[in-house]
């Protein structure tokens, strides 16, 4: 059973899904960019069943709230507000594309929070040509556009310290590459992995959208690595 919760952060109101078991070790998943929490239903309970699951919609997703200022660490900023809301002190972290960088910014800043944690296909953290987002003729109600211009800006040109960060990771690390589909350059993938301490990486021939195009072989490569 799914339980779609909020709660009220310093600097937002975070929406979230929780499910699984409520004795289970604590699951925190964050979705890409103009995705939300239910993007990850189709994974859903096979990828974790003795954990207990928190999807969360990210500030400017879903049905968090909107924003003045929106970045990626403003983004890792909420996470752990919501770890401290919820009594979470020790979690494993999963996250996709966006959500994969706003988890390895906070396995940096704060690795004693993170026990395993899964990178789905992350932009690679090097500059890369500039490019405006097309929008449509209305905000979708799912993300805000101004959220989708802020974070396209920090991908276009990312901090070199979320690079050098990586080595502070503490936490065991899977890195998930979508193979020659994907439009995120594999050899940067593999580049963080060798960067990241204890981190393994797999590659599942799916493109960019690993968990829902490929969701039985996502499972198979991810689940038995957040086993309990």
């Amino acid at each position: 059973m799914t339980t779609v919760r909020t709660v009220q952060l310093p600097e937002v109101t975070l929406a979230y899904r929780e499910s699984g078991r409520p004795d289970g070790p604590p699951l925190v998943l964050l979705h890409a960019l103009g995705e939300r929490a239910a993007d990850w239903d189709v994974v859903l309970p096979e990828l974790a069943p003795d954990h207990h699951v928190y999807a969360l919609d990210l500030r400017g997703h879903g049905d968090s709230g909107r924003t003045a200022e929106y970045g990626l660490e403003r983004m890792r900023g909420d996470v752990l507000a919501f770890l401290d809301a919820l009594g979470l002190a020790r979690v494993d972290l999963v996250g996709h594309s966006m959500g994969g960088a706003v988890a390895h910014l906070l396995a940096q800043a704060a690795p004693e929070r993170v026990d395993r944690l899964v990178l789905e296909e992350i932009p690679a953290l090097y500059p890369r040509p500039a490019s405006v987002p097309s929008e449509g003729a209305e905000e979708p109600a799912h993300f805000d556009w101004a959220m989708v211009r802020a974070l396209k800006a920090q991908f276009d040109d990312p901090d070199p310290a979320w690079r050098e960060g990586l080595t502070r990771i503490t936490a065991r690390t899977l890195a998930v590459a979508g193979g020659a589909a994907s439009y995120v350059p594999q050899e940067r993938i593999a580049e963080l992995a060798r960067l990241i301490p204890d981190c393994r990486l797999v590659t599942i021939e799916a493109g960019h959208l690993v968990h829902s195009a490929r969701p039985a072989e996502y499972v198979a490569g991810v689940a038995p690595f957040l086993a309990v």
